[in-house]
């Protein structure tokens, strides 16, 4: 069978765009611990899906990338609190944004995803970005996505395509996706706070909050506000 990289974080936008890969492929999904405030629930929640799904998963420590960020993610300071109104204002959103920031995040992770891919001979890394956070997270675009590709054809000794089912997909999108194709979204987690459950007002909560709502698909997650 075909293998693939899934980038894992456990978050709904990951465990759907894996799943849209998850009967053609053997994938090896890898969850990275970089200090985050939210990696036991991440990886309690990436756990579980990758069980679910049959997946193959490998945690990676970067304790340098925590010990380098300035990111609240990472740091002592208060994540901030959005309202639903906010997330549609682009300099509120930014500013959000700008804090949780993490020193070239996605660039690691898919860099150190093509060292997994050359390793095993995996024809696909799997990644979560998508259309609607790419309005404030540049490495979530698609012209991040066709540069990145771009590289690996230049770069690479073997033919590697990075896959990112949600790239032109908003969140209510994502969840009428995973709905469709049986996503374990329920196992998901996305809170940046890592609290047991959901906070609910984070950036990341509130817009899963309003993708399911907006979708008209339940919501089973647990959210403290």
């Amino acid at each position: 069978m075909k293998k693939a990289i899934a980038v894992l974080s456990g978050g709904l936008d990951c465990t759907v765009s894996a799943s849209v890969y998850a009967k053609d492929y053997e994938i090896h999904a890898i969850t990275f611990n970089y200090g985050q405030k939210a990696f036991t629930q991440e990886l309690e929640a990436s756990q579980k899906i990758c069980e679910k799904m049959g997946f193959t998963h490998h945690v990676i420590d970067l304790d340098w990338l925590s010990k380098i960020s300035t990111s609240t993610l990472n740091t002592d300071e208060d994540i901030p609190e959005v309202d639903f109104d906010d997330l549609d204002d682009v300099e509120k959103s930014s500013e959000s944004a700008s804090s949780v920031w993490v020193p070239a995040r996605n660039t690691v992770f898919t860099s150190i995803a093509a060292s997994y891919a050359e390793s095993i001979g995996a024809e696909i890394i799997i990644v979560g970005w998508d259309k609607e956070e790419a309005n404030t997270f540049p490495d979530n675009s698609k012209e991040y996505l066709e540069k990145f590709n771009e590289l690996f054809e230049v770069g690479s000794p073997i033919d590697i395509e990075i896959k990112a089912p949600a790239i032109d997909l908003d969140k209510d999108e994502i969840v009428k996706l995973g709905a469709e194709i049986g996503a374990p979204m329920d196992l998901s987690y996305s809170c940046y706070k890592g609290n047991e459950h959901h906070c609910g007002v984070c950036e990341s909560c509130m817009r899963r909050k309003r993708g399911f709502k907006k979708a008209g698909i339940e919501d089973l997650t647990i959210y403290e506000k």
